[in-house]
């Protein structure tokens, strides 16, 4: 079953975040969700004017009414999707025959839903033989060209034939469960992602969990009351393999990161005292921003205080978790928060629909939510007790990966704040970028770099010439073709290791559709925000003329296509010395590949 019909473009992002609680009554939900099939002109709420996403579901037990309740999250997400349904307990049928209905549909994500009674095991030899049915799906799937599958693992059953001892032996069902999904997590392929419904059980107790009335009544995999908890964590999966991830966590301070108001109380007179418990609740709620900090979420202050009160808690505090350095960008004045929300966003060089608003006045949340509704607001509760909780389940921060790139970038943006207190004592900014002592690499893509160059290529909207996105299996493919090559590059200056921060995809012109044969064509540049001016794309275009030559080419050609995003970039091909070619459906530019580049380059080549 397909459910919305015809196929047409993606459109990922809608246009408008609608707030959809995932813990909502399933009756509700389900009601939501025929509405929006029936009716769609009428109830939609993502943009269905382009290509809708390509998404398949099979499962081991039913999937009917899930497949609606995700239906219903992904248009709520922005997400136009097309869903394919696959049959009750089909899942070989549809991904193990290449002809099957699924191959067909050709999706761009499978899901893959099974169940702990669709497992057979006594052994660790049977654990190893449902480790390789899995693989087998996985790399069947592989067939279909950059794919992404995001397949459950084993909610573990509450039911123990050795009471006890289940937690004993290594052989129990118990024990072998746990070792099949720690399996799953360690063997999993870069285009296969995993659901942790293990996670799902245990958040919400295995007693509630599982309803075996439901699964001998109508073969429900789990209770039908968290079919929007699934489907809200699948949903934020598919944004964040579909190039959509949040960046920035933006704090008030009083009652939010210390409890009492510091203009009144005083750096020393605040909430934050280890030894009281409201105070240790706050140093629990600064505890987890920086573990998101750590892995590579940004912190950003907006408050309403005079900029010296606001900083003297990080300052003078002893108590304080969080220091000022773990503070990107620090707004502390009497503006209103919606235009502080913009100047964050500005200041960052990044989208403002990348920031997530945490603040315990619900006011200054409604305001946020009126005028700035591409930011996503947390239900702050009274309690700080439950911040974290509150913060933690809403989950706003689901990237597709966490790499080293992203555990550095946090410091990246403080350090700018140094980068600019110097430029600002150069009057020559070429003297600055000079006195940046910067170091670039640019190389081919190896096995080291997939992960990451994956990550920008999906990630990057703003300086992005075409926008084209492809998944580590893909690009891996590319690797192996001899008509493509990837470059990346990777930047270093006295303040910061950036690693990786631009990716460029070549192809032969006999691989483009009405380009000569001896053409190469610059299939894809997208370049991290981080690093604008400072001549990083100068020095990696010596590489492509260097990489082209190689390939045997005569001309560059470049095309800009424009998206809501990347208008930064309309000039770029012009400013690198391309010429436009005449042409009434593209943007397209040339480069003789004999011409030498005129700008000026200060980052100096490492190996």
């Amino acid at each position: 079953m397909i459910i919305d019909g015809e196929v047409k473009k993606v459109s990922v992002i809608g246009r408008k975040k609608t707030e959809l609680n995932p813990e909502e009554s399933i009756s509700k939900l389900l009601k939501m969700a025929n509405a929006l099939m029936r009716h769609p002109e009428e109830n939609a709420i993502a943009d269905r004017s382009g290509k809708a996403l390509r998404v398949a579901v099979v499962g081991s037990h039913s999937i009917q009414h899930f497949v609606r309740v995700l239906n219903l999250f992904l248009d709520r997400a922005g997400i136009y999707a097309n869903i394919y349904e696959g049959e009750y307990g089909g899942i070989n049928m549809d991904v193990l025959d290449d002809n099957s209905e699924l191959y067909k549909f050709k999706p761009e994500i499978v899901i893959i839903m099974t169940r702990y009674n669709d497992l057979h095991m006594e052994t660790t030899e049977d654990l190893e033989r449902e480790m390789s049915v899995l693989k087998n799906l996985w790399s069947h799937l592989d067939k279909l060209s950059g794919v992404t599958v995001l397949q459950t693992n084993y909610a573990i059953r509450t039911a123990r034939p050795l009471g006890a001892l289940e937690a004993a032996y290594p052989d129990s069902s118990l024990s072998l469960m746990r070792k099949l999904n720690m399996t799953m997590t360690e063997e999993h392929p870069a285009n296969v992602h995993i659901v942790d419904m293990e996670y799902f059980s245990s958040y919400y107790g295995k007693k509630n969990w599982f309803d075996e009335s439901s699964y001998f009544l109508t073969k429900q995999g789990f209770n039908m009351d968290y079919m929007g908890p699934v489907a809200a964590e699948m949903t934020r999966m598919i944004k964040a393999v579909s190039g959509h991830t949040n960046k920035c966590l933006v704090l008030d301070l009083d009652n939010t990161l210390w409890g009492g108001v510091v203009g009144d109380d005083g750096a020393m007179g605040i909430e934050i005292d280890p030894h009281n418990p409201l105070g240790e609740a706050y140093r629990h709620f600064q505890s987890y921003c920086l573990e998101l900090k750590k892995r590579g979420v940004i912190l950003a202050v907006n408050s309403k205080n005079d900029e010296d009160i606001a900083k003297e808690p990080f300052l003078k505090n002893p108590d304080m978790i969080l220091k000022l350095d773990d503070i990107a960008c620090f707004v502390a004045n009497w503006n209103d928060k919606a235009s502080n929300m913009s100047y964050i966003a500005k200041s960052l060089n990044i989208g403002i629909d990348t920031l997530v608003f945490f603040d315990d006045n619900p006011a200054e949340r409604e305001i946020i939510r009126k005028f700035c509704p591409e930011v996503t607001v947390i239900d702050v509760p009274d309690e700080p007790e439950n911040y974290v909780r509150a913060l933690d389940s809403a989950d706003p921060f689901e990237w597709a990966a966490v790499t080293k790139e992203d555990r550095e970038r946090s410091d990246s943006y403080i350090q700018n704040a140094r980068r600019e207190e110097m430029m600002s004592s150069f009057v020559d900014y070429d003297e600055y970028l000079k006195a940046l002592e910067m170091k670039g690499k640019c190389g081919l893509v190896g096995s080291d770099e997939i992960e990451r160059f994956a990550q920008l290529t999906n990630k990057s909207n703003q300086f992005n010439l075409r926008t084209q996105r492809y998944s580590e299996s893909e690009i891996e493919e590319m690797l192996k073709d001899g008509n493509s090559a990837c470059l990346y590059v990777s930047l270093s200056d006295k303040f910061s290791q950036y690693g990786i921060i631009s990716c460029i995809i070549l192809k032969k012109g006999s691989e483009v559709e009405g380009l000569n044969e001896d053409d190469c064509f610059i299939d894809n540049w997208c370049m991290s925000c981080r690093v604008l001016k400072r001549s990083v794309e100068n020095f990696a275009f010596e590489s492509v003329i260097e990489q082209a030559k190689k390939m045997g080419c005569r001309r560059i050609v470049g095309e800009y296509i424009r998206s809501k995003k990347n208008s930064m970039v309309d000039g770029f091909y012009a400013k690198l010395g391309f010429t436009p070619i005449e042409n009434d459906e593209r943007v397209l530019y040339e480069y003789d590949i004999n011409k030498k580049p005129e700008e000026k380059l200060w980052i100096q080549r490492v190996d």
